[in-house]
Formats: C-alpha cells, sequence, structure tokens
C-alpha cells in the first residue's frame, strides 16, 4: 500500500481544514486506515481511525467532537475533516494503514503502511 497525504497548510484557530490520503497498490477496503500526528518534540499521537466499511470510526480524546474521518473506497482515499482548529493541533499529520482485525486502533505499531505527513498550522 502507498498512501500520499495533502491539505495541510496554515490555518487560523477556530478555522477548518480538510486532509485527504490517496491510497494505491493493495485492495484498499481490506484494511484500516489511520491518521496521526506529531508535534515537534512529542510523541506520534493517535487522531483517528476507521474500519474498512467505514461503519466504525474512533477518534483520540484530544479530537473528539471537532475531527471526523471518514473514506470513500471507491476513490482510495481516506478524509480527515477538522474543525474548530486549536494551536495546539499544529503537527505534522500522518495517514497510515493496517490490515482490518483486531480490537485495538490507536497503536501506531500496529500500521505497517505510512504516509510522508502533511504539515498543519494552526495560528492563534
Amino acid at each position: 500500500v502507498q498512501l500520499q497525504a495533502s491539505g495541510g497548510g496554515l490555518a487560523q484557530a477556530g478555522g477548518s481544514l480538510r486532509l485527504s490520503c490517496a491510497a494505491s497498490g493493495r485492495i484498499f477496503s481490506e484494511y484500516v486506515m489511520g491518521w496521526f500526528r506529531q508535534a515537534p518534540g512529542k510523541e506520534r499521537e493517535f487522531v483517528a481511525a476507521i474500519t474498512w466499511s467505514g461503519g466504525i470510526s474512533y477518534s483520540g480524546d484530544s479530537v473528539k467532537g471537532r475531527f471526523t474521518i471518514s473514506r470513500d473506497n471507491a476513490k482510495n482515499t481516506v478524509y480527515l475533516q477538522m474543525k474548530s482548529l486549536k494551536p495546539e493541533d499544529t503537527a505534522v499529520y500522518y495517514c497510515a494503514a493496517k490490515r482490518a482485525g483486531g480490537s485495538v486502533y490507536f497503536d501506531r505499531r500496529l500500521y505497517a503502511y505510512w504516509g510522508q505527513g502533511t504539515q498543519v498550522t494552526v495560528s492563534s
């Protein structure tokens, strides 16, 4: 699986951005897709994940109610809609993929495939 993230940029606090992650290679629908982020000097943090059917999604505590993950299997693309952005959301955002199965989605070690990252900067 090859992943290409896009859509990052500069936003003001309270604003919105939408990230996209285009996948190619193996059958996209067999994978759970996730978003992680990493701020300077911090560990990579779980943001959200979604099952192959799109029926179940998970969000990290810091983004619940503000970020929404979705996927379009026909387009092999996963999205992260970010609203009510805060300066602390500033980070490099990575999309990732892991084989479907299991009940743990927040552990980055379970994700075998990673995109290159896209920078999101939120100004106050």
